[in-house]
């Protein structure tokens, strides 16, 4: 498990996003994963994200493991109640999952089935406190489970620029107790409230902090993502300057670069997001200062040390905006 091995080290760790397929065919988003090797601990797949129908995340956790990558399975409480939660728990973990990212989900009115029924019988909080359980080989009905318990490494989600400080402390306290072990947050455009967020809230309780880093393609693009995506906040001053540059793609992997090295000055690692565009994550890690992974004893995929880098792999190209 290079992810808990790298965050408990204290060394800095790195994780990205892929998007399950909206069809059968997993080979385009496993080729997408299959070109993080070596550039990142883990990979993190989506559940149901902005509530649009996609492949199961545990589905292509197990294909992920199967091609030799770390996955970190993102688990969402609205369209499951708690007894098909603990069915895909004891799975994903029987399927050989042990990274975890518990979220409430995203409102079903943000996606393209408006009319679909959300369950939202659990949030993000019992979902944790599930897990606890279930790490403890407590059956949730009572005693202990007959076949072994699991053993997840959990994380919880947040947001550093949340409008309510007061709520946002509240509630990384009680995801702290129910269980969380690491906190992977939204997409951060504003290294102050990263730092405050850390120092006051974070670090207090233990919790190390995955940063997110989100790729902007275009001004178009980042438009797009303040309307659908929830709680984002990108600022006019990114999207001025994206609106300005001759080749937007190229300067929104410099944002990107320019976000991984300073949110790695403050957190112990950075979550890179790059939605239909996973082939330029390792340009944006090298311009920010990162090497590959480098091999160690022991572990198939890599260690956790990060040195400074050549130029970026010349095979990654940059392409031009990709449609949101």
């Amino acid at each position: 498990m290079l992810l808990q091995q790298a965050l408990a080290s204290g060394q800095p760790a790195i994780t990205a996003e892929v998007t399950p397929p909206r069809g059968g065919d997993p080979s385009r988003t496993l080729a997408a994963a299959a070109a993080l090797r070596h550039w990142v601990h883990a990979i993190n797949v989506t559940d149901g994200s902005r509530a649009v129908m996609r492949m199961s995340s545990l589905a292509l956790c197990r294909l992920l493991l199967d091609i030799g990558l770390e996955p970190v399975l993102q688990m969402a409480c609205r369209d499951r109640n708690r007894i098909a939660l603990q069915a895909d728990l004891l799975g994903a973990h029987a399927l050989g999952l042990r990274n975890l990212l518990c979220l409430t989900g995203d409102p079903v009115r943000a996606g393209d089935q408006p009319g679909a029924r959300p369950v939202n019988e659990l949030e993000s909080v019992r979902l944790l406190q599930l897990v606890t359980q279930l790490n403890s080989a407590q059956d949730p009905v009572s005693g202990l489970l007959p076949d072994g318990g699991t053993a997840f490494f959990a994380g919880a989600a947040a947001d550093p620029q949340s409008p309510s400080w007061s709520g946002l402390q509240s509630r990384m306290r009680r995801k702290q107790r129910a269980g969380a072990r690491f906190v992977q947050t939204q997409m951060v455009t504003d290294a102050t409230a990263l730092r405050r967020f850390v120092d006051e809230i974070a670090a207090p309780l233990g919790l190390p902090v995955l940063a997110g880093v989100f790729l902007l393609k275009s001004a178009k693009n980042a438009l797009f993502i303040n309307r659908v995506v929830p709680g984002a906040n990108i600022p006019q001053r990114l999207i001025d300057r994206l609106a300005a540059a001759t080749d937007p793609a190229a300067e929104g992997v410099a944002i990107a670069a320019e976000q991984v090295a300073s949110y790695l000055e403050i957190a112990q690692g950075v979550h890179v997001m790059a939605i239909k565009a996973e082939a330029l994550i390792p340009r944006i890690l090298a311009q920010a200062g990162l090497a590959p992974l480098q091999p160690a004893a022991g572990l198939e995929h890599g260690d956790h040390g990060l040195s400074a880098a050549p130029p970026a792999p010349a095979a990654v190209a940059l392409g031009r905006e990709v449609s949101s």
